[in-house]
């Protein structure tokens, strides 16, 4: 089992290798997937890049829901999102796929920048043992700490 440390570091490390998030506001409208933009120097920010009439435009609570691309890895994050238009940020997230969806580029008059500051999360990873694996394919009953690690953490920093 990982301790809280190293779920915080497998949770980066994995949301940087598979950046796909689903991301939604918490006033009652469904999730949509966005891509998730990190900047090393921001603890516990998360950054998208969205059209300016994108419904997660106008802010307020949200969540993210993220499943590694193994399915070994989930993560649930609450926090608040908010349109964020510092330029220096977003010529530092800049890149060629952020340039597909924004023609205009940089100065595409419907671009924003979405920062979704992270209040807290529930993390699991799913790093079965080798016992553990073997009772699920034989049937057998497995026990919580053969089925992996599990946090709930008031912040992602991974100290």
């Amino acid at each position: 089992m990982a301790d809280t440390v190293e779920l915080k570091k497998h949770f980066w490390s994995k949301l940087a290798s598979s950046p796909y998030m689903m991301v939604g506001l918490q006033d009652g409208q469904h999730s949509e997937p966005l891509t998730a933009q990190l900047d090393e120097d921001q603890i516990d920010t998360i950054f998208f890049f969205i059209g300016k009439d994108n419904r997660m435009a106008k802010g307020g609570p949200a969540m993210a829901q993220f499943v590694a691309k193994g399915h070994d890895f989930f993560a649930c994050l609450a926090g608040t999102a908010r349109i964020d238009n510092d330029f220096a940020m977003i010529d530092k997230l800049w890149d060629n796929q952020v340039e597909a969806w924004f023609p205009g580029g940089k100065q595409d008059p419907n671009l924003a920048l979405l920062r979704l500051d992270i209040e807290d999360a529930e993390m699991w990873e799913t790093d079965m043992s080798v016992t553990g694996k073997l009772k699920m394919l034989f049937g057998g009953k497995i026990r919580s700490d053969e089925t992996g690690s599990h946090a709930k953490v008031d912040t992602t920093a991974e100290s």
